[in-house]
Order: C-alpha cells, then sequence, then structure tokens
C-alpha cells in the first residue's frame, strides 16, 4: 500500500512525497499524484495533506483517496486538529466495510472524527471556535466516478480539456469586512457537509489547495501552472511557493492527483471474468475438479447446480455452486455471481451460510460454501403437518432477523427470503443461505448498476419490487419477507392478502388488499403476535416497523397496541350492536316479503 501523509514539511522535504503509480494491466484505476506544503511567514505549519493508494483488491472496492485540511490558526488545537482531519481519514476510511458505498463509509468516518474533536475541544474548556478546528477536503476516486466531501474553505479544482472547474464552495462569512469560517470540522457537534460526485475521465486533474493558495492566485495562473512541465510533485511546489512570492503570509499547500487509467465497462470486466475462469461444465458424481470430488447433485435449475463435494485434501464436506452455462454470454449475470461470492466472504454471521475460502486457486467460476446439515422451512413445516408450535416459529423467526441484520449493517439487502432459502437443523438453528439476489449498495455504486426488478420469490417479496417507482427499496422490503414466511409457518401455508396478492400490480391493486387476521387460520395465534406480523407485512414501507429489533421484541413480548377488541368478532366486541344490526335485517326482510304478497 502507497501510503503519502505529507504534514507540515520544510522546503527540503517537498521531493520526498513524490508517487507514481504505473502498471501495465489494463482495466484499473491508476493515477499519478504530488503534493506540497509550505510553511511560509508563519511559526509552524497548520496545514496537513495525504495520500493513499492500497493494493489493487482495496483499489477495487474503496478507491483512492487524497486528502487536504487547514487547522484553523484562531484555534488552539489547529494543528492537531488538520493532522487528525488528514491522517484519521486515511487509516479510518479504508477500514470501513466494503460492501459500504463510498458515500456512506466516509461520512461515517467524518462524523466520528467531528465528533472527537469537538469533545477534545469541550473537554479542554475552549469554545467553538478557539478549540480543535480544521478545514477538511477529500477527494475518493473509485471505480469510474470520484466522490468529493467538503467542509470549510480549502477547495477542489477539476482540469479537463483546458478548463479549470471549481467543484467546492467556501463556507465562509463576512463580518465587519473580516472573513470566517462559518462550517469547519470541530466548530460544532452536528456537522454538514457538502457531498458531490463527479464522473472521471483519462487525463482529469484535481487540484487540492488550502486558502493560502486560491486567495493568493487566480483560477487561471492555477489552471496555467497545472500546464507546466515536470513531475506532479514540482507542480504543486511551483503552485505553493508562487501563492507565497504574490504576497501570500499563510501555509501553502496543494495535492494534484491525475487520472491515468480507468476501469473498463461492466461488459469488458465481465469477459475479463470468464476469459481467467471459464463456466465449469455439468457435473456429476464421482467427477474431480480442482481437488474436490462432487458426492451428489443438489439441485440443477436453469439458472445454477449446487453440488455436494469433498475436498480431498481434507476430507471435509462443502458445497460448490457453479453458474449455468445458458448465461456464459450475460455479462451481468456473471457480474451478479461473482457477487456473490463477494457477499459471502465479506458477511460472518452464525445465522448466515459460510463462504469457504480454500488454498488453491479455482480454475474455474464457482464457489464453495460450508455444508449444512438440517432441512429448508418448507419441509420442515410439512413436518409439522402445518402447525408448528407458536413458540418455534418465534424463535426461527428471531434467527432470520439476526442473520438479516447482519446484511443490512454491511448495507446489503438478501431480497430472496423464502422458505426454500431457509435452513432449519435438528437443534433449532437456522442458516439464511442464496446470496443469489442481494441488493449490494457498494457493488450498486462501484459496478454502475444492478436489476432494480423483483430478484426473488413474488409470494414473499415486498410489494415496493412491483412499484419500484413508488417507493425506494430498503431495509423495510427484508422485513416485509421475514414477516410473510412467519404468517406463512402460522397459518399452516396462507396468504395474509389471500388470493388476490398474486395478482396485484399497481397502487390500485395493492391498496384494495385486506389483510386476514391469522387467528382466521389458527385461533391459538395471540392477538398481540397477529398484530406484530400485521404491521410487518404493511403494503407501505412506512407503516412497517422502523427496526427490526422492535418488530422481533413484539413479537416476544404482549402490547397493549395491539387490542384484543379489533380482532374479536362484532358479537363478542360488541353484542348490542350486533342483535340491533340482526333485528334491523330480519325487520327489512318481513317488510319485503309483505310488499311482495
Amino acid at each position: 500500500m502507497s501510503e503519502l501523509p505529507h504534514c507540515h514539511p520544510s522546503p527540503s522535504d517537498v521531493k520526498l512525497a513524490g508517487m507514481k503509480n504505473h502498471s501495465p494491466a489494463p482495466s484499473r484505476l491508476r493515477v499519478e499524484a504530488g503534493q506540497c506544503s509550505l510553511c511560509g511567514p508563519k511559526e509552524q505549519n497548520e496545514d496537513c495533506t495525504g495520500v493513499r493508494v492500497p493494493d489493487d483488491a482495496v483499489v477495487a472496492t474503496k478507491g483512492i483517496a487524497a486528502v487536504v485540511a487547514d487547522g484553523v490558526s484562531a484555534a488552539n488545537g489547529g494543528k492537531v486538529a488538520g493532522e487528525m482531519c488528514v491522517q484519521g481519514f486515511l487509516s479510518d476510511y479504508f477500514c470501513t466495510p466494503e460492501t459500504w458505498t463510498v458515500k456512506t463509509s466516509a461520512q461515517r468516518v467524518l462524523d466520528s472524527l467531528n465528533r472527537w474533536l469537538y469533545g477534545q475541544g469541550s473537554a479542554e474548556g475552549f469554545s467553538d471556535e478557539k478549540g480543535y478546528v480544521s478545514t477538511h477536503s477529500s477527494l475518493v476516486l473509485c471505480s469510474r466516478t470520484g466522490f468529493i466531501f467538503h467542509v470549510g474553505d480549502s477547495r477542489i479544482y477539476r482540469v479537463r480539456d483546458g478548463e479549470i472547474e471549481q467543484l467546492t464552495r467556501d463556507h465562509r462569512s463576512m463580518v465587519s469586512k473580516a472573513s470566517f469560517l462559518n462550517r469547519a470540522m470541530g466548530l460544532s457537534l452536528n456537522l454538514k457537509v457538502d457531498y458531490r460526485e463527479a464522473d472521471l475521465q483519462v487525463d482529469d486533474l484535481f487540484i487540492l489547495c488550502t486558502d493560502g493558495v486560491h486567495d493568493f492566485i487566480s483560477d487561471q495562473e492555477i489552471r496555467k501552472l497545472a500546464d507546466s512541465e515536470g513531475c506532479l510533485d514540482d507542480i504543486a511546489a511551483a503552485m505553493a511557493q508562487r501563492a507565497l512570492d504574490s504576497g501570500g503570509d499563510d501555509n501553502t499547500t496543494c495535492v494534484l492527483v491525475k487520472v491515468e487509467s480507468l476501469p473498463d465497462s461492466n461488459y469488458e470486466e465481465a469477459q475479463r471474468v470468464v476469459s481467467e475462469r471459464p463456466f465449469p461444465p455439468l457435473l456429476a458424481p464421482g467427477m474431480k475438479i480442482d481437488g474436490l470430488e462432487v458426492e451428489e447433485v443438489m439441485v440443477e435449475s436453469k439458472r445454477s447446480q449446487l453440488y455436494r463435494v469433498r475436498d480431498l485434501n481434507d476430507g471435509r464436506m462443502l458445497v460448490m455452486k457453479t453458474p449455468s452455462v445458458n448465461f456464459k454470454d450475460d455479462p451481468e449475470y456473471i457480474e451478479r455471481f461473482a457477487a456473490e461470492e463477494w457477499v459471502g466472504k465479506r458477511v460472518e454471521h452464525k445465522n448466515l451460510v459460510r463462504v469457504i475460502d480454500r488454498d488453491s486457486k479455482p480454475t474455474f467460476l464457482y464457489y464453495l460454501m460450508e455444508s449444512l446439515d438440517g432441512q429448508n422451512l418448507a419441509d420442515w413445516l410439512h413436518g409439522h403437518q402445518g402447525r408448528p408450535p407458536i413458540d418455534e416459529v418465534v424463535a426461527i423467526v428471531r434467527q432470520i432477523v439476526s442473520g438479516v441484520r447482519a446484511l443490512h449493517r454491511k448495507e446489503v439487502l438478501h431480497q430472496d427470503l423464502k422458505l426454500e432459502n431457509i435452513i432449519v437443523d435438528a437443534e433449532g438453528k437456522v442458516t439464511v443461505i442464496d446470496y443469489g439476489s442481494c441488493r449490494i449498495a457498494g457493488l450498486r455504486e462501484r459496478l454502475g448498476r444492478q436489476d432494480d426488478d423483483a430478484l426473488g420469490t413474488l409470494d414473499f417479496s415486498a410489494p415496493e419490487y412491483r412499484m419500484p417507482t413508488s417507493s425506494r427499496i430498503g431495509p423495510r422490503a427484508d422485513q416485509f419477507s421475514i414477516a410473510m414466511i412467519a404468517y406463512h409457518l402460522l397459518s399452516g401455508g396462507k396468504c395474509p392478502y389471500g388470493e388476490k396478492w398474486a395478482k396485484a400490480k399497481s397502487p390500485k391493486d395493492f391498496s384494495q388488499l385486506e389483510y386476514v387476521p391469522l387467528y382466521h387460520h389458527y385461533p391459538m395465534v395471540p392477538v398481540w403476535l397477529d398484530g406484530a406480523v400485521a404491521r410487518a407485512v404493511e403494503i407501505v414501507p412506512g407503516a412497517r416497523y422502523q427496526g427490526m429489533s422492535e418488530w422481533v421484541y413484539d413479537l416476544e413480548h404482549p402490547s397493549d397496541s395491539y387490542s384484543m377488541a379489533s380482532y374479536l368478532p362484532l358479537i363478542e366486541r360488541n353484542p348490542v350492536k350486533f342483535w340491533q344490526t340482526v333485528s334491523a335485517v330480519l325487520a327489512g326482510i318481513i317488510i319485503l316479503l309483505l310488499v311482495i304478497k
């Protein structure tokens, strides 16, 4: 990993900051970077810069990051704040889960840093503007997009085709002809960071600089200097020195990042995967591949195959999933298949199936999972003659929720929660399987797109998949699917909305659906439990539980919010009204008969 923090150097240190990252390999994100920070006439340099270029595998998921910060000189902790805004960001950002989007990763890191800076200043008794305060401008290049995070009056420019564009805006206010920061890291507990995305092109040059530079040389002069001959370190040094020569009385700091190559498009990348790892043929018991012997053909479908295999090296049993040759020319299918393995290796939880790594590199396109003992929920329900104990159902739901929440913490939606994808062993342990339909926020961002269509089984998928424009698909969609599973188990295989559910396609169709209480199918289900299930399968996502932990609590604890009265028949809920209604109907019938005679 190449890491280039650059804090408070003297002019003689400038050339040590240089870096050029070359590689003959195509279809990769490659940059050249240079930086310089000069103290100028001030006693100490409170600016800080850094560039981090990780290994290729991490570049593909987290990108390349460049940061500049300007510790506020009027603040007592300005120097420390500037260093934290650079070093803390570069360290913590690359430690966030790879499944998170760049935006989520960076913003959570910045929120954490801001709280630390603000808390440090408060602990030492400084007022807001006198504590640990700094600007922060960071650029993360990932795939074919630049992600910009900015607070304060440092700046980020982009030079493209000879034209310079300022991509950030200064957070300054004028008071009595004096300029003050109105937004900065550590200035207040509630941080508001400007966020912007910019498409990338080869030869784009990004310039990050502090106010010691842009306050003393114009944008056009910065552009002209960017066209100078020489390495980016020398150009950055020339910009910093020019600001001082133009009357600069502040620290002067520049970071330059030039895009040298970009990843291929999704189609080309998928084709590359195919060329490196071809589709395996259809396998049969006794056949061997990469030191794995096929013991059993578990599933063969039009989209994939599952085999139970034995590792000949250590004798353990594993499950191998292979892609269907029907899709060998479909780059989006290949992309999604590769994503299944990627998710399985990055999410570890006792209620999620584990993807297994072996020491030897596979020669075909497949991946391996742990072999599970047990049966899927459909078979489990059949074994209970459609009437499983209620407490066992609640225990199963609790475990499904636990595993799915682990996915959600990684910004991954399962999207195909159904009876066949839940395995229960003899001890009652639940394992969620099949990552084939997962929606991965980080990969959607980096790969450009994944299908937004309903990928799971229609019977258990949330309504928003059939109405993709009506609402944003999020974790509550998985909540709906788990609640549908719970209803299915408790009702002996019924749907909470009856036969009309499968035919509903439009908002009007869904608005006409009516929930059928569980006691209609199984009188032993408590009213409060039915109320919790009913809320989790609400048609409108906002009407469901905000968090699944709240839902599980309501499943396990009687709640007054689900009143018995609303579930009782009218004769028990209001006997007087019931008999009044019956009397009125009978009177009407008598009058009708008299009229007919």
